[in-house]
């Protein structure tokens, strides 16, 4: 059991509770940390001398501040396009055929293991997809025979 001492008690007339937040609500939506806006402060107005420094140590030969500017100018991308001919995908059994050729594409480096993981992914969904209507199809046969009964 906690113990009760002269401050705890000061505190619970003043209406705080041990256990209960003084905030019931919360910190206020949109509310910014306060060494953010510190910080923010301190380089507003700063940011184009700032720029201009970072770009001189690059061209000085720092890699640091070439990285970080080559990463602004020309930011590393995330995927890129690829033409794989796939062959029409109109049952499940076409998915079979579908995945061998990206498999060969991947092995003949013409895309990478995880664009072909990718394309597989796709693959993976559209064979969900030919399943659960297999399924839902065959209920449908079912309870149709069922109500004949």
């Amino acid at each position: 059991m906690a113990r009760t001492t002269a401050k705890t008690a000061k505190k619970e007339r003043q209406g705080f509770q041990p256990g209960k937040s003084g905030n019931p609500k919360g910190r206020p939506h949109g509310s910014r940390n306060k060494a953010t806006l510190a910080v923010e402060a301190l380089l507003d107005g700063q940011a184009e001398a700032l720029t201009q420094v970072a770009i001189q140590s690059a061209l000085e030969g720092d890699l640091l501040a070439l990285r970080l500017c080559l990463d602004r100018i020309c930011p590393p991308r995330k995927s890129r396009p690829i033409q794989v001919k796939l062959p029409k995908i109109e049952t499940a059994a076409n998915i079979a055929a579908a995945q061998t050729v990206v498999i060969a594409a991947m092995a003949q480096g013409d895309i990478t293991p995880d664009e072909a993981g990718t394309v597989a992914g796709v693959l993976e969904a559209r064979r969900r997809t030919f399943e659960t209507t297999e399924i839902e199809e065959r209920i449908a046969n079912l309870e149709a025979e069922a109500a004949k009964e």
